[in-house]
């Protein structure tokens, strides 16, 4: 009769143990898919940084007058590879994807430009790249949704919390992103 017990509390052990186990590796897998996912996100703003400086040096030449708006790509371009953070990251991407959107309003000025080869190109890359951006930023909240759902889900609450995960933030859009955006004709 002891001997009974005792096998079937060492099962029971084990079957905990065995789920302990199977959870804290799925946790791992989705945790490393985050992160895969935010460096997925990097790969584009790397390739994005990468496109600008060409950008800039082809409407140098073109632009005379729109100084400031060359300046403010240089430094939103700065931000984004100095940004650590996933929240930084955003935000200096968002800033920087704004200050290209006022480019490309500018260079409809510019008509010698915009029949330019090599800026169509670059345009037509960076347009590419943010739209891979945009992508990227999706996958990522959908695997952060998906590993914050489970370690919020009960028992994996708290055996998540003992083992020191925590919830991972969705990368959102800023307040002037989601402001209406305003046509007239």
């Amino acid at each position: 009769m002891v001997l009974a017990t005792w096998v079937i509390v060492l099962i029971v052990v084990g079957v905990i143990a065995l789920l302990i186990v199977g959870l804290y590796n799925s946790l791992i897998r989705l945790k490393n898919q985050v992160k895969n996912s935010f460096a997925q996100i990097d790969v584009q703003l790397k390739r994005r940084n990468d496109l600008i400086p060409n950008l800039v040096n082809t409407v140098k030449g073109y632009m005379t007058h729109e100084r400031e708006t060359l300046e403010n790509i240089t430094k939103a371009r700065a931000a984004v590879m100095k940004a650590t953070t996933p929240e930084g990251k955003a935000k200096a991407s968002n800033m920087l994807s704004d200050t290209l959107k006022s480019l490309f309003a500018v260079s409809e000025n510019y008509p010698d430009l915009k029949a330019n080869q090599n800026f169509l190109q670059l345009q037509e890359e960076i347009t590419g790249t943010e739209n891979k951006i945009a992508y990227s930023r999706q996958h990522y909240n959908d695997i952060v949704m998906v590993f914050n759902t489970k370690i919020q889900f009960f028992p994996n609450n708290v055996i998540a919390g003992s083992l020191g995960f925590k919830e991972e933030k969705s990368f959102e859009a800023t307040a002037e992103e989601r402001k209406n955006v305003e046509v007239k004709f």
